[in-house]
């Protein structure tokens, strides 16, 4: 079964399993409901319709997890949503924090083969804008160890992988700081009781709450 013989709605509901599972093994309805936004009921009704067409496996009153067959679809459809964002900030000069809402609205739609065009244009990217890794056509993806900036400890000197992008007004935020992929930042102190982070990045400090820097991803530079 592929990406086209299914609903949108279908496909927006696999992408937010996709994302979740990402976390735990197990994709509560509970958080299903909240990501969508949408009543606990819909949730229960579309993993019903989905467990029907075997695209994932459902425990009632506990979550979902993908079949093989519903993680192949859902990594088609991240695929493209990825291209996608990444063709319009790369091709088209969409800002970071609007490309993730654009291509909420085309990735139902694009054609394999403008897919494979974005793709070939791209020079067959892995990562989009944020720094979310894009899955291949046969579905690998390259996903590199991380952790969470709020977790870091003072001290630590650190690259920006992944910033998570469902939130517009915190992406511009980080982005005036320059928080973004591949930005080398260092943690200088970070207040007790979940209070701000502060962080050097390159010649300026800035201060960080805990909160935002939860939604930063990052790797401790190599040798240090």
């Amino acid at each position: 079964m592929g990406r086209a013989t299914i609903s949108q709605a279908m496909q927006d509901y696999l992408k937010a399993i996709y994302k979740l599972q990402e976390q735990a093994e197990l994709a509560p309805t509970s958080a299903l409901a909240d990501s969508l936004g949408v009543a606990p009921a819909s949730v229960t009704n579309m993993c019903k319709k989905l467990a029907e067409l075997n695209l994932v496996e459902y425990e009632p009153y506990q979550g979902v997890k993908f079949t093989p067959a519903g993680k192949k679809v859902a990594l088609e459809i991240v695929r493209h949503h990825r291209l996608i964002e990444l063709y319009l900030a790369e091709a088209l000069k969409v800002p970071w924090d609007r490309v993730h809402e654009e291509a909420e609205k085309l990735e139902h739609v694009i054609s394999e083969d403008l897919e494979d065009r974005m793709a070939a244009a791209l020079g067959d990217p892995l990562f989009d804008p944020h720094g979310a890794p894009i899955p291949t056509r046969t579905g690998t993806i390259s996903q590199q160890p991380s952790g969470r900036l709020a977790d870091m400890r003072a001290g630590d000197r650190l690259t920006v992988v992944e910033v998570d992008d469902h939130d517009p007004e915190l992406l511009r935020y980080l982005g005036s700081m320059g928080l973004y992929p591949g930005t080398e930042v260092m943690l200088l102190a970070y207040a007790p009781f979940d209070g701000p982070l502060t962080l050097c990045i390159g010649e300026d400090q800035h201060n960080l709450g805990y909160q935002a820097a939860k939604a930063v991803m990052v790797v401790l530079r190599d040798g240090e």
